[in-house]
């Protein structure tokens, strides 16, 4: 009984979901040459909008946006994170840049509104 369970959760799983990649020409396009979609952006707020209107994009399932672009607009970001589970947003350091140390018990509280 379990196995039929599980098969019919599997089989409804059967759609695909796409990943997306947002940010400089550089962070797209080292994407793209993994078979990734990508949207080339100048500023913080080509980016944002950008994310809003995958509002009514149903398959895309991860944005990856580049960290130089995302922290002007992580604020947005966390917001609709708060809002939206999928798609998944995941900010990813930019060819070049230097590491930068996230508190993610911040962030998560911030999404749950603790």
């Amino acid at each position: 009984m379990l196995y039929k369970e599980l098969k019919s959760t599997i089989d409804l799983r059967e759609d695909k979901l796409r990943i997306m990649a947002v940010g400089s020409r550089i962070f797209v396009t080292s994407f793209q040459l993994a078979g990734v979609e990508g949207i080339k952006v100048e500023s913080a707020s080509e980016a944002l909008e950008h994310i809003n209107s995958l509002d009514n994009v149903s398959d895309v399932g991860l944005v990856l946006i580049s960290e130089d672009i995302g922290k002007d607009i992580r604020t947005q970001l966390t917001n609709i994170r708060a809002n939206r589970p999928i798609p998944l947003i995941f900010e990813l350091p930019a060819p070049g840049s230097t590491k930068e140390n996230v508190d993610y018990r911040a962030l998560l509280k911030q999404i749950l509104g603790v």
